[in-house]
């Protein structure tokens, strides 16, 4: 479970498209507010998530190869086989420009709901439901087990916190900075997209055909 949620809470923080969209409402007018519930409203999609998943086994994790086991690997089996799709689509479609987003025009009048809103819409519920199967097994009896699924949601929350914080302490150089690697982002998007998509699907299958077939 462990390797699982890393690789899954690392596929999550790098995504490109909720990272670009972070940093424009970083460059608004309220940017740290608006940053700071957009990264708010993302990490709480990630707890609820792990709450639901903790409510419904009791924080007991269901017997190797029963229904509910073998449910929740065939769920990341799924998962991890629609990621491969994905990317292998993404890889041969024609490569289109990638302009600022409509909303961008309207980013410094957007309110504090708005950019919450931002957040669980750009939300890769693909991964998060992996990662929600992956949690299944998670033990709540033991200390490890809590700590690990606190490292998943900080991890998976890693980038956007890098990035706040780093507006906090120093605005003028996190703007600079910030928007060279949104620009970076935007000309490196479909590879990064299609990289990740291929990476971690091929894994989930891995993992997925083992835990079933061992």
């Amino acid at each position: 479970m462990v390797l699982d949620l890393v690789v899954i809470g690392t596929a999550i923080t790098l995504g490109p498209l909720h990272n670009s969209a972070f940093i424009l409402l970083l460059s608004s007018r309220r940017g740290v507010r608006q940053g700071l519930a957009f990264l708010l409203s993302w990490l709480a999609n990630l707890v609820a998530v792990i709450a639901v998943v903790v409510l419904l086994t009791g924080g007991q994790p269901p017997a190797r190869h029963s229904v509910p086991s073998t449910a929740a690997i065939s769920v990341k089996l799924a998962i991890g086989v629609a990621l491969v799709v994905y990317g292998v689509y993404r890889r041969r479609r024609p490569p289109r420009p990638h302009g600022p987003p409509r909303w961008a025009a309207r980013i410094d009048d957007a309110s504090l709901g708005a950019a919450a809103g931002l957040a669980w819409l750009l939300q890769p519920w693909g991964l998060v439901g992996a990662g929600a199967a992956t949690a299944l097994d998670a033990n709540l009896s033991t200390l490890t087990d809590w700590l690990t699924l606190t490292g998943y949601c900080l991890l998976a929350t890693l980038s956007l916190i890098v990035m706040e914080m780093y507006t906090v302490w120093v605005p003028r150089a996190a703007n600079a900075r910030l928007n060279a690697l949104r620009n970076w982002l935007g000309d490196h998007q479909e590879q990064l997209i299609v990289t990740l998509a291929l990476l971690v699907g091929l894994w989930l299958m891995a993992r997925s055909i083992y835990d079933l077939v061992a």
